[in-house]
């Protein structure tokens, strides 16, 4: 599985769906963590891992091209920490 499309298709197979229905949970599911996460929360799926956001400070880098300073303003990050059960699953 290394896509979305192929994400939904396994996701309709094992719960028994049609692509749209398991498309339709999967939309659900990723909108659901980005909601979360918009509104300051963790997402902790225990077993899988937890979603956060981390904040950025403002920083100066180089364009590598000319060499001239540019500001990289202040961002928020999402960010994935795997929990002990997917680490498992992996080793």
């Amino acid at each position: 599985m290394s896509n979305k499309n192929d994400l939904i298709g396994v996701v309709a197979e094992k719960a028994g769906l049609t692509k749209a229905q398991a498309g339709d949970a999967v939309d659900a599911v990723f909108d659901a963590i980005t909601a979360s996460l918009k509104g300051g929360d963790e997402v902790r799926l225990v077993g899988f891992g937890t979603f956060s956001v981390s904040k950025r400070k403002a920083s100066v880098g180089r364009n590598p091209a000319t060499g001239a300073e540019i500001n990289i303003p202040a961002s928020n990050q999402a960010k994935f920490k795997p929990g002990k059960g997917l680490k498992d699953a992996l080793n």
